[in-house]
């Protein structure tokens, strides 16, 4: 019996359009562009940091950050609101919540993101990040963590990712369920691999009920 379900958070719950668009900006490049090379990294296993290498070659990303957030202090810049979650996201919590599952938020985000999904008052029981547990995915003390915060047994929990090796395999291992979501650049790639054949695929969150 499944009695927790986990959900990553960027292109599982959060649509990273906006952001990857403001990046582009940033950038002085076409979304286009950044959207084709964060493809070219989930095509080819290839981090991330990989994309701004290849448009500014040299990047201290951590630099930029923090010179953006002094020119625009309000803005979002490479955060996220409300407005960017997925349609699916706040009827789905809704339902699986109504029906007495205990719900949580865990993924790889700075701290940032966890003051903005605590801000958008989801139907969720806990909210946590790599930042505040001190362990990034796919390392198994994370899982361990999340194990913890679900509250159950590894094995009445099911945690949904949009990647097989950042998300849902590690926590197969973990003992949980496996749930790979078929959408953004990693979900879709990833659905074709012979791996997704170990886990359930879904194309949205409303399947979850």
């Amino acid at each position: 019996m499944v009695r927790a379900i986990v959900f990553d958070v960027g292109e599982t719950l959060v649509d990273e359009t906006r952001i990857w668009t403001r990046w582009a900006g940033r950038l002085g490049v076409t979304p286009l562009t950044m959207l084709g090379l964060i493809g070219a990294c989930a095509a080819q296993d290839r981090p991330l940091s990989d994309a701004f290498d290849a448009i500014r070659p040299g990047l201290d990303l951590e630099s930029e950050e923090k010179a953006w957030a002094a020119e625009d202090p309000a803005g979002l810049r490479s955060g996220f609101d409300r407005h960017d979650l997925y349609p699916d996201v706040v009827p789905a919590l809704t339902t699986l919540h109504a029906a007495g599952l205990r719900l949580v938020i865990a993924g790889n985000q700075p701290p940032r993101a966890l003051e903005a999904l605590r801000a958008m008052d989801l139907p969720v029981d806990a909210i946590r990040n790599s930042a505040e547990l001190g362990v990034e995915k796919p390392v198994p003390e994370f899982f361990e963590a999340v194990i913890e915060l679900a509250g159950v047994p590894a094995d009445q929990i099911t945690y949904v990712g949009d990647r097989l090796d950042n998300d849902v395999l590690p926590a197969a291992r973990a003992g949980m369920t496996p749930v790979l979501i078929r959408r953004g650049p990693w979900g879709y790639l990833h659905a074709l691999r012979p791996e997704a054949a170990r886990v359930r695929i879904i194309d949205s969150l409303a399947e979850l009920a």
